[in-house]
């Protein structure tokens, strides 16, 4: 996380539930029955989302 630039630590609250099972994407699937393969890595895709609402509230104009 630290290439984000988010400090400080995660602790795991092992006192919790953690969460229902989840299933995981097979991209393998996704190549050969649609020819989609992506381009973007995830931590690419990570940073894009958490920066994209700072650059959209950036770019929206003043409501005063």
């Amino acid at each position: 996380m630290h290439r984000l630039g988010v400090t400080g630590r995660v602790v795991w609250d092992v006192s919790k539930p953690d969460g229902r099972p989840r299933r995981m994407l097979n991209t393998a699937r996704a190549a050969k029955y649609f020819g989609f393969v992506a381009k973007t890595s995830f931590e690419e895709g990570l940073r894009k989302a958490i920066d994209w609402p700072r650059r959209s509230r950036a770019l929206r104009p003043s409501s005063s």
